[in-house]
């Protein structure tokens, strides 16, 4: 019996000593966000992107090369992507971070979200 409270005890404090969830900031200015990608890759599984100080996007999503351009307007990243030869459009997304991640939500915050490894 003793050795059934002790795995239970020592399993309780292993969970309590769990990280809290993700916390994601919101980046409101151009230069936070020129300052989080600069020189960055952003990844994730099949998915391999640059984004520059100067507005270029590329890299691959899957076996596609990805190509686009971006713009900080108004506390948004609106950017326009081709991947694969398919003109993904015009959309402005809410970026956050937290630490080595970086999430983009398309429609202006009420979209998908997306989350990048910063490398």
């Amino acid at each position: 019996m003793k050795s059934i409270f002790a795995l239970a005890a020592t399993a309780v404090l292993a969970l309590s000593a769990m990280p809290a969830a993700a916390e994601y900031a919101r980046i409101q200015s151009k230069s936070d966000f020129v300052e989080a990608v600069n020189g960055k890759r952003l990844t994730r599984p099949l998915v391999d992107l640059r984004v520059t100080s100067g507005g270029a996007i590329s890299g691959k999503g899957a076996v596609w090369e990805v190509v686009g351009t971006w713009t900080w307007e108004n506390g948004y990243f609106c950017r326009t992507l081709v991947w694969g030869g398919k003109d993904m459009g015009y959309n402005c997304q809410v970026v956050t971070r937290d630490g080595a991640k970086i999430r983009f939500t398309s429609d202006k915050g009420t979209g998908e979200s997306a989350v990048l490894n910063l490398r």
